[in-house]
């Protein structure tokens, strides 16, 4: 099974809406781990980690959020191999 790891920046009415209770929900659902945050610049940030397929769909939900947001951007940067952290667990960190 391929690993893959994708930072994501979200842009739009993405706080204050249940965006990082909801990306919590769905990362245990589909059993990819990570972590989601919210910005000082009132975006969202995640980085998520798991099978290829599971990473897809979790990037898929991101560009629509849950259903209160209004995604207006996401930034998906790919990771070189050397950059996988491995996580455990998806987490919900403070806002930075």
């Amino acid at each position: 099974m391929t690993i893959v790891h994708k930072h994501l920046k979200i842009l739009g009415k993405v706080q204050g809406v249940g965006f990082r209770h909801n990306a919590f929900i769905l990362a245990q659902k589909l059993g990819v781990t990570g972590w989601v945050k919210n910005t000082a610049e009132g975006a969202v940030e995640v980085v998520v980690e798991g099978n290829s397929s599971s990473v897809n769909l979790f990037v898929e939900w991101c560009h629509e959020g849950p259903m209160h947001s209004a995604v207006t951007s996401v930034t998906v940067l790919e990771s070189r191999d050397q950059d996988i952290a491995d996580f455990s667990v998806f987490t919900i960190k403070k806002t930075t």
